[in-house]
């Protein structure tokens, strides 16, 4: 179901991600609370917050990712492709994760820290996206026993 503000589904899904023991207008005030501290932070960007966070999520989207395949005696990473809605999940996972690492006073704060980390192509959620390209990179010759 759409979010009640921006009406959008994506918003929805990124609020289950965050959300603790069910406590979903909690999850829902951090995100509203997080997007009022990037649009403060950022007031001469031409952008609203909303399109400031789907930019940040696109910023640190895998395109691939390696997965462990035992061939023999001897496990090799296989980088695969990956699906769309894993992408998405895996990239609203990381930023939450990363967030939750930062110091900072209150949830919303970190959050919006590393929303806008992630929309100027830094910090650890996009610093996590690159180490997972390099692996696969690294690992590029194993393509072939993709399953």
């Amino acid at each position: 179901m759409p979010d009640p503000v921006f009406n959008e589904s994506m918003v929805t899904k990124f609020v289950n991600h965050l959300m603790f023991d069910g406590k979903k207008t909690i999850a829902f005030s951090i995100f509203y609370d997080a997007l009022e501290i990037v649009k403060n932070k950022l007031p001469n960007e031409d952008k609203s917050p909303l399109e400031i966070w789907k930019k940040a999520l696109e910023n640190i989207t895998p395109l691939v990712e390696v997965k462990s395949r035992r061939v023999g005696g001897a496990t090799f990473q296989v980088p695969t492709e990956i699906r769309s809605n894993r992408k998405e999940s895996i990239s609203m996972k990381n930023l939450i994760i990363y967030a939750r690492k930062r110091g900072g006073r209150s949830m919303a704060e970190k959050l919006a820290a590393e929303i806008i980390d992630a929309y100027n192509n830094q910090g650890g959620a996009f610093k996590r996206k690159e180490d997972v390209h390099r692996m696969a990179e690294a690992n590029r010759a194993f393509a072939h026993f993709r399953f």
